[in-house]
């Protein structure tokens, strides 16, 4: 069968050699024995409940990695033979270079860098033209050479050239790569700024709006980074294995919500962290990837290496255990069905904070929303409402809130915003604002009209989707995207009117 799967990859018209090589290699770490683990993990495994998101059966390379990259434009690199960058110009080239050696699960590098921080050092006397045709330059090179949606950018929180000519430039250009998080930070960030940032979601559904305070408060100095989707991790770290939890299946187990929270949640909760153990271990211990010139020029450190304990399918789990009580009320709709929501948030990350482990950001694992992949059949992604079924936006709001206090590694819902918010981007602004202040980790949101949509966290052209199987794509995450179209429901978002009155209240009663 492996020699038949090797051939069918070789012989596709519609792969690049390139996207071939890739796929080669999927099916090579396929292919390896299995990392040995107990029987109550291989059962967990094959009945859907736990999934290991394919990251190869004997994992060679962290999922996701976040080198320093200030440190690196400081003091250069010998592996590299690269001097210090003394100018724009070579702070642009030196880290197009690096680029291309640090690695991800997707073989592209998730993380770029808080590029206003990293760049604005080395703006030097360049006037706002100037840096504006270098970033556009910079922009479409990564689009090009690296096209990959899972590839991140982050901006902000303060007010500057770098931050707002990439906002400039990714509302023209429009690309799916680089994904872009605008970090926001209400003491720092200026009304001015975050309303060109919601303006750019009404132009392109980009970017990501991410609660700063919130984040920085769960690390320690050094700082933390938003990457790929909107998964939020320690900088110059990453995060060494992502395994998830289907709650939907989970909650099949239970006789009850109370067996559920009794019973089947620890033992599946225990069960997983034996997985997460084991493939960290591998990775640690022999892989050798710690030995590579990340870490000995101090561009990574290991011990700022995670594992993510993602759940999915929080809707269904608690539609389900809903039903098991004989209690009515829809998930998303229902005080309380949100509310048991809110307490299997509250409870896994309770399990997740008492639960040491051996390679963790302070011997910890990170609880994690995981916004679902193009297999998931008829189960939400995260914490997510069933796409189809979404409230009007304050009320989707409100009744996610309270999750994202609890999802240090990231949590995202995708709000999609009927059209005609274009002709009012005010209203986008105050729902952004007024969902941060009520305890949004991250705002995320489409507009229905735009070909640039979100999938989970990453971004595919509805247009790329519409002559992918005749023609394949340059980017590599569109195949993903027809897959998830095709299957999970994601063009079946409730496109949902917002309008100036209806945005939540927030604390500076504007």
């Amino acid at each position: 069968m492996t020699q038949e799967q090797f051939k069918k990859i070789i012989t596709n018209p519609n792969l690049s050699p390139k996207q071939k090589s890739s796929y080669l290699a999927l099916e090579a770490d396929a292919s390896l024995d299995y990392l040995s683990v107990s029987d109550a993990v291989a059962a967990a495994m094959k009945d859907a409940v736990l999934c290991d998101m394919f990251e190869g059966n004997a994992p060679f390379k962290p999922r996701y990695v976040l080198p320093d990259y200030a440190k690196f434009l400081k003091q250069g690199s010998e592996y590299l033979e690269l001097a210090p960058a003394t100018d724009f110009d070579e702070a642009l080239n030196n880290l197009t270079i690096l680029y291309h050696h640090v690695p991800s699960v997707t073989n592209i590098p998730v993380y770029l860098g808080q590029l206003d921080d990293v760049l604005l050092p080395y703006v030097g006397d360049l006037s706002d033209e100037a840096v504006y045709r270098k970033l556009r330059m910079f922009w479409i090179m990564l689009d090009r050479t690296l096209p990959d949606a899972f590839m991140h950018v982050n901006i902000g929180p303060t007010d500057n050239i770098i931050c707002r000519t990439i906002l400039r430039v990714d509302a023209e250009l429009k690309q799916v790569a680089p994904n872009l998080t605008f970090m926001y930070d209400p003491a720092v960030t200026p009304d001015d700024l975050l309303r060109v940032a919601n303006q750019n979601i009404c132009e392109c559904s980009k970017p990501h709006i991410a609660n700063f305070p919130m984040h920085a408060n769960a690390y320690d100095a050094r700082g933390f980074g938003i990457v790929s989707c909107y998964n939020s991790l320690p900088l110059a770290g990453g995060a060494n294995t992502l395994v998830r939890m289907n709650l939907k299946e989970a909650a099949k187990k239970a006789d009850s919500s109370q067996h559920f929270f009794d019973s089947v949640l620890p033992q599946y909760c225990a069960t997983m962290f034996e997985l997460i153990e084991a493939r960290a271990a591998f990775l640690h211990e022999e892989s050798g990837f710690f030995n590579s010139f990340l870490v000995t020029e101090g561009l990574i450190d290991e011990d700022r290496f995670a594992p993510m304990f993602g759940i999915y399918g929080m809707a269904e789990a608690v539609n389900a255990l809903m039903e098991k009580d004989g209690a009515e009320g829809l998930y998303g709709h229902a005080e309380a069905a949100n509310r048991l929501g809110h307490n299997i948030s509250r409870t896994l990350s309770e399990i997740v904070t008492a639960t040491p482990v051996k390679y963790g950001y302070n011997g910890r694992a990170l609880l994690h929303s995981q916004g679902g992949i193009s297999l998931d059949v008829d189960v939400t992604p995260g914490v997510r409402i069933p796409y189809g079924t979404e409230p009007d936006p304050v009320s989707h709001v409100q009744a996610l809130a309270e999750h994202h206090q609890y999802y240090t590694s990231g949590i995202s819902d995708i709000l999609t915003i009927d059209e005609t918010v274009k002709a009012n981007p005010e209203a986008m602004y105050q729902l952004c604002k007024g969902a941060l202040a009520i305890g949004f980790r991250e705002f995320t949101a489409n507009v229905h009209s735009n070909d640039l949509v979100r999938v989970t966290g990453y971004m595919i052209k509805l247009s790329d989707i519409a002559k992918f199987k005749e023609e394949g794509s340059r980017t590599n995450t569109t195949g993903l995207g027809e897959e998830a179209a095709a299957t999970t429901g994601i063009l079946n978002r409730a496109p949902r009117v917002v309008s100036h009155e209806q945005a939540p209240r927030y604390s500076d009663g504007q």
